[in-house]
């Protein structure tokens, strides 16, 4: 089975990137059945599915956003997104998709971004063929939505910095080798010039990762927390400038939203094929269920959920592309295809009667899975607060 990389890169005849999302899909559909064997027992039993993170490997899904010079495929983010849709369409396993928007918007992106040439040369490469695996750590006890009261500190010593604090709730952390952690550098200031992001390696002494934490969904994409006890960490693991912290966080989370709501589109769509498949075939009273107008309008509700959430994403991502700050635009996506996966998921469960509500059938992981998008990268209350402060409100 051919990779991702090697199917883009034999079309490039000058105008390949034309063609390249187009390809890149047919090369996830091959890959689909590998992605997705044994997910289920997986998420049940909270286990990272190493063969389907291999599979995701080989095929070439984590460097998709690597600069070509560095062994990547530099994706725009139409492009970007355009295959993370895809993939999440083909992909049941959430957690598995979850993980590598983790790996790419936490680390490789701000690395491609911010890192310096030296940063840069040592870790993508690596980062790219998922050698080197990566998170990143804002969160922590006291700060969840107001990010930037953290208390994680790093004070500069020589050539180094010295870390102490705690993160929580860190996606990745378990199988992470290294990590983006965000922490105030200079107390006096706030948010704009206060805080700096380093790259952090997992094994360095002081830095321990804490017991795997239990979730209601996206059970397959490990979380744990973070400790840091007098980490030194070189000064040339500094990203971008010292106080660039919010600048950085501030374009990595636009990213995060784009990549995971990509995702979450794609998981709909798959979604929607199913309950429609299963209104059409299911037999009640002596007719297909999709005959009643109460299953039809159910379908009909989760279609325009759907194609809202898509519209939503597409103005997110022109927005992006159109090189502004696309503010209004992210948290208006965030917002929109979050609530629409959880109506949705509400609905397929409804839909399915019993069945729905059994775990072997996986109609409600879907739900589990969607809960957490009301929260993760900015919970729905902060991205409507976003909204109508930059509504003028």
């Amino acid at each position: 089975m051919r990779t991702i990389r090697n199917l883009s890169r034999a079309n490039d005849n000058g105008s390949y990137r034309t063609e390249l999302v187009e390809t890149l899909a047919e090369a996830l559909d091959q890959w689909g059945p590998l992605l997705n064997e044994g997910w289920q027992a997986d998420d049940q039993a909270s286990v990272f599915g190493k063969n389907r993170w291999q599979a995701m490997v080989d095929a070439g899904l984590t460097g998709l956003t690597t600069s070509e010079e560095l062994g990547g495929l530099e994706l725009t983010v139409s492009e970007l997104t355009d295959v993370l849709v895809h993939l999440g369409y083909v992909c049941e396993d959430s957690g598995l998709g979850f993980s590598l928007a983790t790996h790419l918007c936490s680390t490789c992106i701000p690395i491609q971004k911010f890192g310096s040439d030296a940063l840069k040369d040592d870790l993508l490469p690596k980062l790219t063929v998922a050698e080197v695996v990566g998170a990143h750590a804002i969160t922590e006890p006291d700060s969840g939505s107001d990010a930037f009261a953290m208390g994680t500190k790093a004070v500069k010593d020589g050539d180094e910095y010295i870390l102490s604090g705690e993160k929580c709730y860190i996606s990745n952390a378990p199988i992470a080798d290294v990590c983006v952690v965000y922490a105030r550098t200079h107390p006096e200031k706030g948010a704009l010039g206060g805080f700096s992001a380093f790259v952090v390696d997992c094994d360095t002494k002081g830095f321990t990762i804490g017991k795997a934490r239990k979730k209601m969904g996206l059970r397959t994409a490990p979380m744990a927390d973070l400790y840091f006890d007098d980490v030194r960490v070189p000064a040339s693991r500094l990203i971008g400038r010292e106080g660039q912290g919010f600048s950085i966080l501030d374009f990595v989370m636009k990213w995060e939203i784009l990549c995971v709501f990509a995702l979450q589109v794609g998981e709909m769509r798959r979604q929607l094929d199913r309950c429609i498949s299963f209104a059409k075939t299911r037999q009640q009273f002596g007719a297909a269920i999709g005959s009643y107008q109460a299953i039809s309008h159910r379908v009909s509700d989760m279609h325009i959920r759907l194609e809202n959430a898509r519209n939503w994403l597409s103005r997110a991502v022109t927005a992006m592309d159109g090189g502004g700050q696309a503010s209004l635009e992210i948290a208006s996506a965030k917002l929109a295809i979050s609530e629409a996966n959880v109506a949705n998921s509400m609905d397929a469960i409804t839909l399915h009667g019993g069945a729905g509500y059994m775990i072997e059938t996986g109609i409600e992981s879907h739900l589990r899975n969607a809960m957490g998008g009301l929260i993760y990268s900015g919970s729905s209350d902060i991205q409507k607060n976003r909204i109508s402060a930059m509504l003028g409100l």
